[in-house]
């Protein structure tokens, strides 16, 4: 600061260490964070974008990827026959034809065939009525506002704008025309579709049914309220009958569909294929890698020679052999680094977890990433890169890596029960109590301390909710 005490600008100079972390660290992380479809594609790449990879042949699986003999060459040019390298170089590494195969072999991976959606039903079925081009027109406004929950998302007022810009100012739509449009597009199937509530959509269910004036329909229609509270006294009261009947009601109710327009959901994203294989083999639990989808690489004996021929280069292209020869040696040996990573991580994930794989979900013991890290010797961020998006075939059945980790409670037997546990044991005793009698949450967290969790009854509460259980008074059957 200047003599002034006023502030001002100075420059100076200071020396200091800094660690900074080499781009091959972050490409590796990203390998390992990489879900195997994502690592197929992109592998792939990969191999279209350096010559210095193919793949390992049918024939060549006794040989390690990467521990060709440098001065074997490749056994389809013959001993008479130069390989003009200078050529090769300029012509973007195509020798003789060589890179031809490799262009030729043809790759194929499961495709996704188109689904249609929900508002192509819909819009096939408006094109089936008898309608002027201004009834389409409304009918188009009111599907394009039914979400994927097959309800109508805004107010008839909005539709009546929208179609009026569409159709020029001096159009006059008035509501009872969007009224009578909007009727026609709630008898389309699915049953229940472009209700503006749920309430709505039961009632246009039923009436599909044939049911309307029935008890379920005069019980969705005036005392909706007390359907989804289960008051079954008081709508009992209200129509001089048992509550077993308004029950019985209920029950009929809940058969309907409460989002009917997720029946033409795309489930086009549900294809899971497992990273990782546990199977029991001579009575002991055995992992391994389920990458046969990825193509195995190894380093190509032709440009291998290349590369040991490289002095004769200079410049750019010797400096584009090295680096090209060096990404294809550290991605072959990243790859492989990958498979021992998940597999030493899934090997003790699966000693840890020997008594879910015996006895299933309820004996799941609590794991933490900082375990299976000290365990490799590795820092937590890896473990969790490990367990992203990765899922593990089991005798028990599909589970992501991440269904293992969780925390836990101590029991009074010394051992420990993971969070998933005990939510396993909390749908077990609900699956298993009286329908006329029903566990609270109190009753529920004396059953789990005297099986040996200290558990509160808020905690039941919470896992409960998580669970999609409702409450004792909710779950009461007459």
């Amino acid at each position: 600061m200047p003599l002034d005490g006023r502030p001002g600008l100075s420059a100076g100079l200071e020396l200091r260490q800094e660690q900074k972390a080499h781009p091959r660290l972050y490409q590796a992380m990203d390998l390992l964070h990489m879900p195997l479809l994502d690592l197929q594609a992109r592998l792939r790449q990969e191999l279209v974008g350096n010559p210095f990879l193919e793949l390992v042949e049918p024939g060549d699986e006794d040989v390690e990827p990467g521990d060709e003999d440098v001065e074997s060459g490749d056994e389809d040019v013959e001993s008479g026959d130069e390989v003009d390298w200078e050529e090769v170089l300029l012509d973007d590494f195509d020798p003789g034809g060589r890179r031809e195969e490799h262009e030729e072999r043809e790759s194929f991976t499961p495709t996704v065939t188109a689904t249609r959606s929900l508002w192509d039903h819909l819009h096939d079925q408006l094109n089936l009525l008898r309608l002027d081009e201004r009834q389409v027109l409304i009918g188009e406004e009111i599907i394009g506002n039914i979400n994927r929950e097959g309800f109508l998302s805004c107010a008839p007022d909005r539709i009546i704008e929208a179609a009026e810009t569409r159709l020029g100012d001096a159009a006059d739509v008035r509501r009872d025309e969007v009224e009578e449009i909007l009727a026609g597009v709630q008898a389309f199937e699915p049953s229940g579709i472009g209700a503006r509530d749920l309430r709505e959509s039961l009632l246009l269910q039923l009436r599909d049914r044939g049911r309307e004036g029935s008890l379920p329909f005069r019980i969705v229609h005036d005392h909706f309220r007390q359907l989804a509270e289960h008051r079954w006294s008081d709508v009992a009261q209200e129509y001089g009958i048992t509550p077993r009947e308004v029950q019985e009601a209920a029950d009929e109710i809940a058969t309907l569909d409460p989002k009917p327009g997720l029946k033409y959901a795309d489930g086009s994203d549900a294809y899971v294929i497992p990273d990782l294989t546990v199977e029991r083999v001579d009575g002991r639990y055995v992992v391994s890698h389920s990458d046969t989808s990825l193509p195995r690489l190894k380093l190509s004996p032709t440009y291998r020679k290349i590369a040991a021929d490289r002095a004769r280069f200079d410049g750019e292209n010797r400096t584009f052999i090295s680096e090209r020869l060096n990404s294809a040696q550290w991605l072959i040996q990243a790859i492989e680094q990958r498979r021992q990573t998940m597999l030493s991580a899934m090997d003790f994930i699966v000693e840890r977890q020997r008594e879910f794989l015996e006895k299933g979900v309820e004996h799941l013991r609590p794991l933490k990433l900082r375990e299976v890290a000290r365990h490799l010797e590795v820092h937590e961020s890896t473990v969790s890169r490990i367990a992203n998006e990765k899922y593990v075939q089991t005798p028990r059945g599909l589970y992501p890596l991440k269904f293992f980790f969780s925390g836990g409670y101590a029991t009074d037997g010394g051992a420990d029960v993971s969070a998933r546990g005990v939510q396993a044991q909390i749908r077990k005793l609900v699956s298993e109590e009286d329908p006329r009698a029903p566990l609270n949450d109190h009753q529920i967290a004396d059953r789990l301390r005297r099986g040996g969790v200290k558990i509160a009854r808020r905690t039941v509460a919470k896992y409960r909710d998580r669970l999609g259980i409702l409450s004792a008074r909710m779950r009461k059957r007459l």
